[in-house]
């Protein structure tokens, strides 16, 4: 008689926990599609806006809609640690929005956005040499698939026209390396996320702006840009952001990598549909061996079973 309601509670227990988990997992499709299929539109809206100018836009903007979520998310608003703060801005911001959106003014959607989401595998070799991480098993792995499939889409026997991906291939280098410039960040200072990125994007902007305004020249503001350009503050700037720190407040690290993996075969796919772009055989090939490393990059994490703690929790 003692083992019957310690049963029944297990039982009733499995429900309980699918149906925690049932939001988180909802919150990390919807990001992948919102990630994944703003390349395409990002690349409509560089048919009315040159690129460090749209860059400029969406950056400055999305950082005023951040700073006016801080209070109503009860976020901090002081800065912290400004000078590394502005590293990151100039790392993450400037260079890498400022360079991915070059990118895809010189190169296709789908294309841009698996080079970008390279990403991971530059990280991996820099935290081995800035920070000690040394690189294990599956990374290896991993990052020899990414390079051979790196290989196959630049093509380096054939660089004519290979402008913007070269452009893509910096724009991961430099979020690589903002994120190693996080990791030191995060572990001298005590920092909310959400405050974090809103500093660092108002702060990176500022060189976005200025290159912006040398090679000014006045955007079409039609119907379709304002709208366009409004998606990309709103959604992948502010919703994303926000979906990305409930995703890490509910899920395993692993788990919310799967986002990673899932927005660049989403970018891949809604720009074939959207735009016509479909990959020739080799860069097919590679595109498929960039995200088999990032597939097992994921899985490496899934079977650890490592959650990140959480950023209201790291506040105290």
């Amino acid at each position: 008689m003692m083992h019957a309601p310690a049963q029944g509670s297990d039982a009733a227990s499995v429900p309980a926990v699918r149906r925690s988990y049932r939001w988180p997992i909802m919150a990390l499709l919807l990001l992948a599609i919102v990630w994944g299929y703003s390349w395409p539109l990002m690349k409509m809206a560089l048919d009315y806006v040159e690129p460090f100018e749209f860059a400029a836009l969406r950056t400055a903007l999305g950082s005023i809609v951040l700073f006016l979520l801080l209070p109503i998310l009860r976020r901090p608003l002081r800065p912290k640690a400004l000078g590394l703060t502005a590293l990151l801005g100039v790392l993450q911001t400037a260079g890498f929005v400022g360079l991915l959106t070059w990118a895809l003014q010189n190169g296709t959607a789908g294309k841009t956005s698996i080079l970008t989401y390279t990403m991971p595998f530059w990280l991996l070799l820099m935290a081995w040499v800035a920070l000690g991480e040394r690189l294990r098993g599956f990374q290896w792995i991993a990052v020899g698939l990414a390079l051979c499939g790196l290989v196959l889409i630049l093509a380096p026997w054939h660089l004519t026209g290979k402008f913007g991906d070269f452009l893509a291939v910096g724009g991961a280098i430099f979020w690589a390396a903002s994120a190693v410039c996080a990791k030191i960040l995060r572990k001298r200072h005590e920092v909310d996320l959400l405050s974090l990125t809103a500093w660092q994007g108002l702060l990176g902007c500022i060189p976005l702006i200025v290159v912006g305004a040398a090679t000014w020249t006045p955007p079409h503001w039609t119907g379709r840009f304002i709208l366009l350009l409004i998606w990309t503050i709103l959604g992948s700037n502010a919703l994303a952001w926000i979906l990305w720190l409930y995703i890490l407040d509910s899920l395993s690290a692993g788990t919310a990598g799967l986002a990673v993996l899932l927005t660049p075969v989403i970018g891949i796919v809604s720009s074939w549909l959207q735009l016509g772009e479909k990959p020739g055989l080799i860069e097919g090939l590679g595109m498929i061996l960039v995200v088999g490393a990032l597939l097992l990059t994921a899985m490496r994490e899934l079977l650890r079973g490592r959650r990140l703690p959480s950023p209201r929790r790291r506040l105290g």
